[in-house]
């Protein structure tokens, strides 16, 4: 794929370990961040980072886009929408050059389904407003996509762990904690397997929705136990979700409580996860000392 160009807007954490997994594979990787630090500490690894603050277009960035073949998006929309659409539209719709769009989305969208199964056939109906704006948000990638004739994969991502953002750092800072709430269950995606699911998805020129999870929706008080009996604590006790302190954001979470199914990255993108469980994910992650990123 060296004569494909890669640009992502916001190099995050996922963004980042997929732009890592890409290296190599393309004539050239360029990407947006929010700061001249973390762009110059990304040169460092040959990728061409450059800031992007949401508002203010570029020469830079724009002439990066107008080369660019595969295109990944991972800036979270607002309430005025996606910010990128929003500022750099008019150039990806003169674009010669883009044959494949990636949207980071969540699986937040599909709202609240009582712990029951829901899969990529499944209609959106976000609860939330952040969900709301990815609905739309996601909308409108297909929207243009259609229009200048270029696949549109929506890759809705589970919560994301992996070194550096896991249990076992909860654990160690003590932020941990076994919340129940009988019956609410939550999927999670380690992020090696989110990097190897987009880099499928961009090399096929996937188009539709994949929903990017593991395989076992589990209770999350179940996660925090099994990654505190591998590092030696305690049993934590169990906190009855009711009386627990927590933002309105993190309340939220628990509002919604679904069991997403994955079984288009292995039918239709051929993926095996690396990590199909939280416990090969932690375990992983203990004996190899690299939970702590």
């Amino acid at each position: 794929m060296q004569d494909n160009h890669l640009f992502i807007f916001g190099i995050g954490y996922s963004a980042l370990a997929f732009a890592r997994r890409a290296a190599g594979r393309y004539g050239s990787i360029t990407g947006t961040v929010r700061s001249a630090e973390k762009a110059s500490s990304l040169r460092a690894e040959c990728i061409d980072a450059m800031v992007f603050d949401g508002v203010h277009a570029t020469d830079e960035v724009r002439a990066a886009l107008g080369r660019a073949t595969h295109l990944v998006q991972s800036i979270a929309p607002d309430a005025a929408g996606d910010p990128a659409l929003r500022i750099f539209e008019p150039d990806l719709r003169l674009s010669r050059a883009l044959r494949w769009i990636g949207y980071l989305s969540t699986v937040g969208v599909y709202g609240d389904h009582g712990g029951g199964w829901v899969d990529e056939a499944t209609p959106p109906r976000a609860v939330s407003e952040r969900s709301r704006n990815r609905v739309a948000a996601e909308a409108a990638w297909q929207a243009l996509g259609a229009e200048i004739g270029v696949p549109v994969a929506l890759l809705r991502l589970a919560g994301i762990y992996g070194p550096g953002r896991n249990t076992f750092v909860n654990l160690a800072d003590g932020s941990a904690r076994r919340l129940v709430k009988p019956g609410q269950v939550f999927n999670r995606i380690h992020v090696e397997d989110i990097a190897a699911i987009v880099a499928a998805a961009a090399e096929q020129r996937a188009s539709g929705v994949f929903n990017v999870t593991d395989n076992e929706p589990a209770p999350p008080q179940d996660v925090v136990a099994y990654a505190a009996e591998l590092a030696g604590y305690p049993p934590l006790p169990d906190i009855p979700f009711e009386s627990a302190s927590l933002s309105p954001m993190a309340r939220s979470f628990y509002g919604e409580n679904k069991r997403v199914s994955n079984a288009r990255l292995s039918h239709d993108l051929g993926i095996t996860l690396a990590y199909p469980t939280y416990r090969d994910a932690l375990a992983a992650l203990w004996t190899s000392g690299t939970w702590r990123g």
